[in-house]
């Protein structure tokens, strides 16, 4: 071997170190990939509008223009900064929501995603469910013919990200990003049929597209790479309990920093959300349980079709309230009562596990 060609390969390594997200959405596959039922993705219903006149997800759009007319400092641009608190980080932003929406639809694009959802009313934007290329090995055989057959080598991996919009008091927007993954298993000895599994959230890969979401918004990256440095620290999770007589969690925090741990946790396990009011501390979900239908589609038939075939998911409130220093976390029906249903305690299950 030449020493040209060395130190291509050699040059060649080194890019790939640095460069270790490479999303490329994942094309429909044929064959059935069987997944258990899971927080599947609907379209907003519009019975769960609110108040314009109350901070809801629905009064979102509205309310930015209003920000974006006054003419006020937080029109701003470029003025973004990582805020931190626990093990969850989040961009703060001095814009107004209709300022933030686009560089966001452009920066999930730009790093190899297709969008599933993208809805401005409330606040939402999720990816479709994409392949980290940069995890397959890079031996010598991929180096060559793999470029040609690349479609052969998968990693057994799919990630989607949320990026949920929140308006602040300051006039500008919160900004958070969560990951969801499923990993490819094999569900018999001779290794020939495989299923699809929900694997853990990945917070360092949150932390990385924070961090190239800042740069995206006009912070230099030396300034995105100092702002996400360090490791966020571990919380053990909750464990639900009864107080008052109803499944409820209850978190060490004031109501405004368990709301936004909250949303993220709903983000995280993939709850479908219709709606929020941050004054009355509702979150207006849909979940569907797990085994509910025996028919279940494929994996990529699922991900991948616009159809809506599927066990029929049902509406819930998931409510905080402020108690002496801390915020209780419960479930209510969709109109509003307190609900101890099996459902509901496997709904506050999810959640413990993410609130942290």
């Amino acid at each position: 071997m030449t020493a040209v060609a060395i130190a291509a390969l050699l040059s060649g390594c080194a890019a790939l170190e640095e460069e270790k997200i490479n999303y490329k959405s994942a094309a429909k596959a044929t064959g059935s990939l069987d997944v258990p039922p899971d927080l599947t993705q609907l379209r907003k219903d519009s019975r769960y509008a609110l108040e314009s006149n109350s901070a809801t997800a629905s009064g979102f759009a509205g309310a930015a223009k209003k920000v974006t007319d006054a003419g006020t400092a937080a029109n701003t641009m470029g003025d973004v900064r990582m805020e931190r608190s626990g093990a969850q980080r989040w961009l703060v932003v001095s814009r107004p929501a209709d300022k933030v929406w686009e560089p966001l639809r452009e920066f999930w694009t730009a790093n190899g995603f297709n969008l599933s959802m993208d809805s401005p009313d409330v606040g939402i934007m999720e990816t479709d469910w994409a392949e980290n290329r940069a995890k397959i090995p890079q031996d010598l055989i991929r180096r060559t013919i793999g470029r040609v057959l690349d479609s052969l080598y998968s990693t057994g991996e799919r990630d989607k990200f949320r990026t949920r919009v929140e308006r602040n008091a300051q006039g500008g927007v919160d900004i958070h990003v969560a990951h969801r993954g499923m990993v490819e298993s094999f569900t018999s000895n001779d290794k020939t049929s495989t299923t699809w599994q929900p694997r853990a959230s990945d917070p360092e890969l949150e932390i990385e597209f924070l961090r190239r979401l800042m740069v995206k918004l006009g912070a230099s990256p030396e300034q995105a790479k100092v702002a996400t440095a360090g490791t966020a620290s571990v919380v053990p999770a909750l464990a639900v309990a009864v107080i008052d007589g109803r499944p409820s969690l209850k978190l060490s925090d004031d109501l405004e920093r368990a709301w936004r741990k909250t949303g993220v946790a709903l983000d995280r396990t993939g709850f479908t959300v219709e709606d929020r009011d941050r004054t009355k501390g509702v979150y207006f979900v849909r979940y569907v349980p797990p085994g509910t239908s025996a028919e279940e589609p494929g994996f990529f038939a699922k991900l991948f079709s616009s159809k809506t075939a599927g066990p029929e998911l049902t509406r819930y409130r998931v409510n905080l309230e402020a108690q002496d220093g801390a915020t209780l976390v419960r479930v209510q029906s969709s109109d509003g009562k307190p609900d101890n249903s099996e459902n509901a305690q496997k709904i506050l299950k999810l959640l413990a596990a993410e609130l942290r």
